[in-house]
């Protein structure tokens, strides 16, 4: 199964959180490579649980904003 993963510094800490889109997952890690394994894992847990609980296909678009 092919997921999304949308990965971001924390403003309050030094982590990074790692967010899955078509399944509303979360975790985080001190760098990509770990908040993406602790995602990979809590979406792993999550879906034995609860097993046809993919939302949606998530598509990832970038946008501008003008600042007045």
């Amino acid at each position: 199964m092919q997921l999304t993963a949308i990965i971001y510094p924390d403003t309050d800490t030094d982590w990074l959180v790692a967010e899955c889109p078509e399944t509303g997952t979360a975790s985080q890690g001190k760098t990509e490579a770990e908040a993406l394994a602790n995602l990979r894992e809590a979406t792993e847990l999550y879906l034995e649980s609860f097993p046809q609980t993919v939302k949606r296909t998530a598509a990832v678009r970038s946008f501008e904003l003008a600042h007045a």
